[in-house]
Protein backbone atom coordinates (compact mmCIF):
# COMPACT_ATOMS: atom_id res chain seq x y z
CA UNK A 1 0.00 0.00 0.00
CA UNK A 2 1.43 3.35 -1.03
CA UNK A 3 2.11 5.89 1.68
CA UNK A 4 1.70 9.63 1.56
CA UNK A 5 3.58 11.43 -1.18
CA UNK A 6 5.72 14.39 -0.20
CA UNK A 7 4.39 16.61 -2.98
CA UNK A 8 0.81 16.02 -1.76
CA UNK A 9 1.47 16.87 1.91
CA UNK A 10 4.50 19.17 2.02
CA UNK A 11 2.30 22.17 2.91
CA UNK A 12 1.49 20.41 6.22
CA UNK A 13 5.23 20.13 6.92
CA UNK A 14 6.01 23.79 6.23
CA UNK A 15 7.05 25.35 9.57
CA UNK A 16 5.98 28.80 8.32
CA UNK A 17 2.42 27.58 7.65
CA UNK A 18 1.71 25.15 10.50
CA UNK A 19 4.39 25.97 13.06
CA UNK A 20 7.61 24.04 13.53
CA UNK A 21 6.35 21.85 16.40
CA UNK A 22 2.98 20.30 15.52
CA UNK A 23 1.11 18.37 18.17
CA UNK A 24 0.88 14.63 17.60
CA UNK A 25 -1.57 12.77 19.80
CA UNK A 26 -3.46 9.58 20.51
CA UNK A 27 -6.81 10.67 21.99
CA UNK A 28 -8.87 8.56 24.39
CA UNK A 29 -5.75 6.94 25.79
CA UNK A 30 -5.04 5.32 29.14
CA UNK A 31 -2.10 4.60 31.42
CA UNK A 32 -2.00 1.16 29.78
CA UNK A 33 -1.69 2.81 26.34
CA UNK A 34 1.21 4.90 27.59
CA UNK A 35 2.89 1.74 28.89
CA UNK A 36 2.29 0.05 25.54
CA UNK A 37 4.12 2.93 23.83
CA UNK A 38 7.02 2.64 26.28
CA UNK A 39 7.16 -1.12 25.64
CA UNK A 40 7.08 -0.52 21.87
CA UNK A 41 10.03 1.88 22.08
CA UNK A 42 12.04 -0.73 23.98
CA UNK A 43 10.96 -3.58 21.70
CA UNK A 44 11.87 -1.68 18.52
CA UNK A 45 15.24 -0.70 19.97
CA UNK A 46 14.66 2.95 19.19
CA UNK A 47 17.21 5.15 20.88
CA UNK A 48 15.54 7.00 23.75
CA UNK A 49 16.27 9.20 26.74
CA UNK A 50 13.94 9.84 29.68
CA UNK A 51 14.45 12.90 31.85
CA UNK A 52 12.83 14.80 34.67
CA UNK A 53 13.93 18.40 34.38
CA UNK A 54 17.66 18.22 33.58
CA UNK A 55 18.13 14.80 35.21
CA UNK A 56 18.42 11.81 32.87
CA UNK A 57 16.96 8.65 34.42
CA UNK A 58 16.08 5.10 33.37
CA UNK A 59 12.70 4.87 31.62
CA UNK A 60 10.11 4.27 34.37
CA UNK A 61 6.74 2.55 34.13
CA UNK A 62 4.02 4.79 32.71
CA UNK A 63 2.02 4.60 35.92
CA UNK A 64 4.94 6.05 37.90
CA UNK A 65 5.43 8.98 35.50
CA UNK A 66 1.74 9.80 35.21
CA UNK A 67 1.18 9.71 38.98
CA UNK A 68 3.90 12.28 39.74
CA UNK A 69 2.70 15.43 41.54
CA UNK A 70 1.47 18.28 39.32
CA UNK A 71 4.27 20.53 40.57
CA UNK A 72 7.03 17.98 39.85
CA UNK A 73 9.69 18.82 37.29
CA UNK A 74 8.59 18.31 33.71
CA UNK A 75 9.26 14.80 32.44
CA UNK A 76 9.76 13.79 28.84
CA UNK A 77 10.91 10.89 26.75
CA UNK A 78 12.98 11.64 23.67
CA UNK A 79 12.71 8.92 21.03
CA UNK A 80 14.73 8.67 17.84
CA UNK A 81 13.05 6.25 15.38
CA UNK A 82 16.08 7.05 13.18
CA UNK A 83 19.22 8.99 13.98
CA UNK A 84 17.92 12.21 12.47
CA UNK A 85 14.22 12.16 13.47
CA UNK A 86 13.24 12.98 17.07
CA UNK A 87 9.87 12.65 18.82
CA UNK A 88 9.49 14.13 22.31
CA UNK A 89 6.76 12.51 24.41
CA UNK A 90 5.26 14.70 27.14
CA UNK A 91 3.57 12.98 30.06
CA UNK A 92 0.91 15.65 30.57
CA UNK A 93 -2.18 13.46 30.97
CA UNK A 94 -3.04 9.77 31.12
CA UNK A 95 -5.94 10.16 28.68
CA UNK A 96 -3.84 11.39 25.74
CA UNK A 97 -0.50 10.11 24.49
CA UNK A 98 1.11 13.23 23.09
CA UNK A 99 4.41 14.10 21.51
CA UNK A 100 6.11 16.78 19.46
CA UNK A 101 8.15 16.48 16.31
CA UNK A 102 10.20 19.18 14.64
CA UNK A 103 9.03 19.73 11.07
CA UNK A 104 12.47 20.99 10.12
CA UNK A 105 13.61 17.36 10.58
CA UNK A 106 10.77 15.99 8.44
CA UNK A 107 11.53 17.44 5.02
CA UNK A 108 11.34 15.26 1.89
CA UNK A 109 9.90 11.86 1.03
CA UNK A 110 12.44 9.80 2.98
CA UNK A 111 11.81 11.61 6.27
CA UNK A 112 8.05 11.61 5.63
CA UNK A 113 8.21 7.83 5.24
CA UNK A 114 10.09 7.50 8.56
CA UNK A 115 7.47 9.67 10.28
CA UNK A 116 4.55 7.75 8.77
CA UNK A 117 6.14 4.43 9.76
CA UNK A 118 6.50 5.74 13.33
CA UNK A 119 2.83 6.82 13.48
CA UNK A 120 1.76 3.49 11.97
CA UNK A 121 3.77 1.48 14.53
CA UNK A 122 2.16 3.36 17.42
CA UNK A 123 -1.34 3.28 15.92
CA UNK A 124 -1.22 -0.43 15.09
CA UNK A 125 0.08 -1.35 18.53
CA UNK A 126 -2.61 0.71 20.29
CA UNK A 127 -5.37 0.04 17.76
CA UNK A 128 -6.11 3.77 17.87
CA UNK A 129 -5.72 6.79 15.59
CA UNK A 130 -2.56 8.88 15.84
CA UNK A 131 -3.28 12.47 14.78
CA UNK A 132 -1.07 15.43 13.86
CA UNK A 133 -2.51 18.91 14.46
CA UNK A 134 -0.81 22.14 13.37
CA UNK A 135 1.01 23.82 16.26
CA UNK A 136 -1.54 25.47 18.56
CA UNK A 137 -4.53 24.23 16.53
CA UNK A 138 -5.61 21.22 18.60
CA UNK A 139 -8.56 19.26 17.32
CA UNK A 140 -7.91 19.98 13.63
CA UNK A 141 -5.70 17.10 12.45
CA UNK A 142 -4.13 17.32 9.01
CA UNK A 143 -2.70 13.80 8.78
CA UNK A 144 -3.02 10.71 10.92
CA UNK A 145 -2.96 6.96 11.22
CA UNK A 146 -6.37 5.55 10.30
CA UNK A 147 -6.98 2.26 12.14
CA UNK A 148 -9.46 0.84 9.61
CA UNK A 149 -7.34 1.77 6.58
CA UNK A 150 -4.21 0.59 8.46
CA UNK A 151 -2.19 3.48 7.07
CA UNK A 152 -1.40 7.15 7.50
CA UNK A 153 -3.88 9.28 5.57
CA UNK A 154 -4.53 12.90 4.72
CA UNK A 155 -7.22 14.36 7.00
CA UNK A 156 -7.39 17.91 5.60
CA UNK A 157 -7.25 19.57 2.21
CA UNK A 158 -3.74 20.74 1.31
CA UNK A 159 -3.28 24.51 1.42
CA UNK A 160 -2.33 26.17 -1.83
CA UNK A 161 0.28 28.86 -1.50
Amino acid sequence: MAGLLWDDVKCFFDPDLVGSLPDVRVPDASVEDWQTVLDLVAEKGWKCQYSEGETVLPVPRAEAVLSRPADAECSDLRVWPTADVLAIFRFLAADEVDFDVDLRELQGQERLDVFCDFLREIGRRLGKPVLMDPEGDDGHPVIGFDVEADRVVLLAEPQVR
